[in-house]
């Protein structure tokens, strides 16, 4: 969808991690003077924990995409615009991707995947700290990225408004090239 109605539509941020979507989703909402939500944030909160590794890790995986379900409707709901970021695996969650579709076919939501290739994410995840991440396949956090990529990278061209390739990007480039896409 195009035009000036995606400017008061929400953008949401998919891909998986190292993608960016946090750091791009601050950065795009400080440029588009909108509010930023990290899913993974308020998922935990819900689930009363500190963080999304925490949730995951006392409650659970399932009890965790479980409130990522209830986090997106929430966020969904908010009548202003926001610039939200969701996790990794929010697509795969119960219901998250009719949830997504159905804001989309109302005209509420625009996705935009945040696509890189298996090596560009495994790079920047030896580059930064891992501990706090989840494993979702029981292999190490940067090893499975590739399981991952193969699994999710189908559902989220499926599912987004328009992809945009950051193997090359530096922040301030795909910056420029998302607010692009959430206003023209």
């Amino acid at each position: 969808m195009t035009g000036p109605l995606l400017f008061f539509m929400h953008v949401l941020l998919i891909g998986l991690r190292a993608s960016g979507k946090s750091t791009l989703g601050r950065g795009l909402a400080a440029a588009l003077a909108r509010p930023f939500i990290d899913l993974d944030d308020a998922t935990a909160a819900l689930m009363r924990a500190q963080s999304a590794a925490e949730a995951i890790n006392t409650q659970g995986l399932s009890a965790f995409r479980l409130a990522e379900t209830q986090a997106l409707r929430e966020v969904l709901a908010f009548p202003s615009p926001h610039i939200i970021a969701l996790g990794g695996g929010t697509p795969t969650a119960p219901g998250a991707a009719d949830l997504l579709r159905a804001a989309m076919g109302d005209g509420k939501a625009c996705v935009i995947y945040l696509r890189a290739q298996a090596a560009t994410l495994q790079a920047r995840l030896r580059q930064s700290d891992t501990a706090t991440r989840p494993s979702l396949t029981g292999a190490s956090v940067v090893d499975e990225v590739p399981v991952l990529f193969a699994q999710r990278d189908e559902l989220y061209t499926l599912l987004a408004n328009n992809t945009l390739n950051i193997d090359t990007m530096d922040e301030p480039q795909a910056i420029a090239a998302l607010r692009l896409m959430a206003t023209k």
